[in-house]
């Protein structure tokens, strides 16, 4: 492995057998006796439980019942300080992949190679012994990781600030709620200085606030040159941290890359992704005698057909169509739904050089400019139709005609300004605002006073 390597994965593989229980000894005692008193016997029923030399990494699980297969035969690398997330739906593997980067299980077969001291929060209270008090928990975690006491009383004031559970840091750790837990599993966690830090989506517990502290912290640790790994199902987080990410289904790497491509991916599955729908058979294509729709589209501000769109850029949705009846009036529009079929909005043609005007026959592209700041993040998807408005004559709607993904990469710019979780609503405008101040002085020598 070379030196700027920092994890390499190479056709790891791990299979659980369901339907076995292991017979658990109640005291190291008695499992120290049990062995010595039958060796034999306890050999047999070691390799019986954990051996799966007949399970291949592309075996079907439909195959063989008593197996479950949680990941199939996954390689990649990690580069020394990059920021990488894993997504993908419950089941996919990635709470899996990540104990076994953290040495808490072994793979079934395979070989993960970590370059660096790995400090992992997978669970609330991770690592923490519920009888010590939070105090005593650290400088535990802290020779877990290898390190010295006058390391840890240099960083002890940072860890405990850090988590805010300065008030309870000699209470024992069963007593902490989750929240509490978390915050000072974390702190531990990302402060004792790890060549490697490894989350899982245990950040969920935090408030706002604290989600943001760490999500700052994390991009922090990228930044000085050391490996984050964090998987979460808030795309918003997950955008904002990763520079990369891979996206597991059903145990494997169903892509591993850009951000904004890869949640694209993700939350597209199982729906229409295309954005570019044309005919090419006049007489399959919607319309009437007087006019044919040929082709919908949705174009970048460049001017490139694209499925994806971030949430502060502009975009054009274009529609083609054939006059083949002269002197009627066209108003072409587009309505934009949600995924949930909420109507986003409606927009009608309005282009001044055609209001009103009746058209000759010929091919038409009339577009929309959708500015950005606009659309909240999610799918959209997209009615075309064409009307004539007196006598009022629908000459064709198209439903669905084409979808697109609006991606948050939760950048300053954008609407969403310092807020890190999820804002709700269909529409996501970026608003002036103004704020006009006075000290208590002048409100005073204004005539104004406090509390009246």
């Amino acid at each position: 492995m070379s030196n700027s390597t920092g994890i390499k994965v190479e056709n790891i593989s791990k299979c659980y057998r369901i339907g076995v229980k292991e017979e658990m000894p109640d005291s190291f005692a008695q499992s120290i006796f049990g062995l010595v008193k039958s060796p034999i016997k306890n050999y047999r029923k070691h390799r019986s439980l954990y051996r799966f030399d007949d399970v291949g990494p592309d075996m079907d699980n439909n195959d063989r019942p008593d197996v479950i297969q949680a990941l199939r035969d996954i390689s990649f690398e990690i580069k020394k300080g990059e920021v990488v997330g894993i997504i993908g739906r419950n089941g996919a593997g990635k709470s899996t992949l990540l104990k076994i980067l953290s040495r808490i299980t072994s793979p079934t077969s395979g070989v993960a190679t970590i370059h660096g001291r790995v400090s992992s929060l997978l669970e609330v209270g991770t690592g923490f012994h519920p009888e010590l008090t939070g105090r005593e928990n650290i400088y535990l975690n802290a020779t877990i990781l290898g390190m010295r006491k006058k390391e840890v009383d240099r960083k002890f004031d940072e860890i405990v600030d850090f988590s805010g559970v300065e008030k309870f840091i000699d209470t024992p750790v069963k007593r902490y709620s989750s929240g509490m837990q978390v915050r000072l599993a974390f702190s531990v966690a990302a402060h004792l200085e790890p060549e490697i830090l490894i989350v899982d989506e245990v950040l969920a517990v935090g408030d706002a606030e604290f989600q943001k502290k760490c999500l700052n912290k994390m991009q922090d640790i990228g930044k000085t040159g050391r490996t984050v790994l964090f998987v979460s199902h808030n795309m918003m987080a997950v955008g904002r941290l990763s520079e990369r990410i891979i996206l597991l289904k059903d145990g494997k790497i169903a892509m591993d890359g850009d951000p904004v491509e890869v949640v694209s991916s993700y939350l597209g599955e199982g729906t229409t992704k295309s954005a570019l729908r044309e005919w090419t058979q006049p007489e399959n294509a919607p319309g009437d005698q007087a006019v044919r729709l040929c082709a919908v589209r949705m174009r970048t501000e460049e001017g490139d057909i694209a499925d994806t769109v971030l949430t502060n850029q502009p975009f054009y949705l274009e529609m083609e169509y054939e006059v083949l009846q002269p002197g009627n009036w066209l108003v072409p529009n587009f309505h934009l739904n949600n995924e949930e079929g909420v109507r986003i909005f409606t927009t009608l043609d309005v282009d001044p050089e055609w209001r009103r005007r009746p058209r000759p026959a010929g091919r038409y592209t009339s577009a929309a400019l959708i500015p950005g700041n606009l659309l909240a993040d999610g799918k959209i998807l997209v009615h075309a139709a064409m009307m004539t408005p007196q006598p009022f004559i629908a000459r064709f709607y198209e439903h669905n005609v084409i979808s697109f993904q609006v991606i948050d990469d939760m950048e300053f710019d954008s609407a969403r300004g310092d807020w890190t979780r999820r804002i709700g609503g269909v529409v996501r405008p970026l608003l002036k605002w103004s704020t006009t101040y006075s000290s208590d002085d002048a409100a005073e020598d204004a005539g104004i006073f406090k509390g009246v």
